[in-house]
């Protein structure tokens, strides 16, 4: 079993019209993230469109739920670390490049809490992300000369579409009450709005974080304490 968020043309061009809408810009390119050269292009279309890229958010996901190891099969295992950690590895190898020739920036890669724990039943998806979290470690020592900051938000539960998807398909798995299970690992005993990840990679890719790089910064309720 495999949980993603549906990727398509028509989500994406809401998205556009809902950014518009509250005065800003945006474009859509469909881009699969675990294609070198569709990643090469989104890039170069990216600054094409808007004259150079000075921030970068990674934020594609892919998930094999509620299956141990030993029953992940090569499609599920591979899926999982070729979108959450090749597709990171892949962004940030093109982002640079551009970045560069600005004379610095700022990236934020969207990890997770299970890049700082075990979970059963989440093997591929725990390895993407302590994999992202280092390699998010390695980038930031290799740019911090180059004037470029790289860091990764870990967020705890967050209400997203992706997580009611996960949830029913937990349940419909046998997996009762996954929503009140999920909130009892939350000491502040709710889960994350988008608004308040997306707080935090702003902040990241701001000058007022200027001194901080190479940071796996959690923001999850207090998942990670436990």
């Amino acid at each position: 079993m495999i949980a993603t968020k549906v990727r398509s043309r028509e989500a994406g061009k809401e998205a556009v019209e809902l950014i518009k809408g509250e005065g800003g810009e945006a474009t859509f390119i469909q881009t699969n993230v675990s294609q070198a050269a569709e990643v090469e292009s989104l890039i170069e279309q990216t600054v094409k469109v808007y004259g150079g890229l000075d921030y970068a958010v990674n934020s594609a996901v892919a998930a094999a739920l509620g299956i141990p190891i030993t029953q992940l099969t090569e499609e599920e295992w591979d899926h999982t670390i070729d979108t959450n950690l090749k597709g990171a590895w892949l962004c940030m190898k093109y982002e640079f490049q551009h970045m560069l020739q600005n004379g610095g920036g700022a990236i934020v890669n969207i990890s997770s809490t299970a890049g700082g724990k075990g979970m059963a039943g989440l093997g591929a998806y725990v390895a993407s992300k302590f994999g992202l979290n280092g390699l998010t470690k390695t980038a930031a020592l290799e740019y911090a000369e180059a004037g470029i900051r790289i860091n990764a938000v870990m967020p705890g539960t967050t209400e997203t579409p992706m997580l009611e998807k996960a949830l029913a398909d937990l349940e419909a798995a046998g997996m009762d009450s996954m929503r009140e299970k999920f909130m009892m690992m939350t000491p502040v005993r709710r889960f994350a709005q988008p608004e308040e990840i997306a707080e935090a990679v702003v902040w990241l890719c701001s000058d007022a974080v200027s001194f901080v790089t190479g940071t796996n910064f959690p923001v999850d309720g207090g998942m990670l304490e436990l």
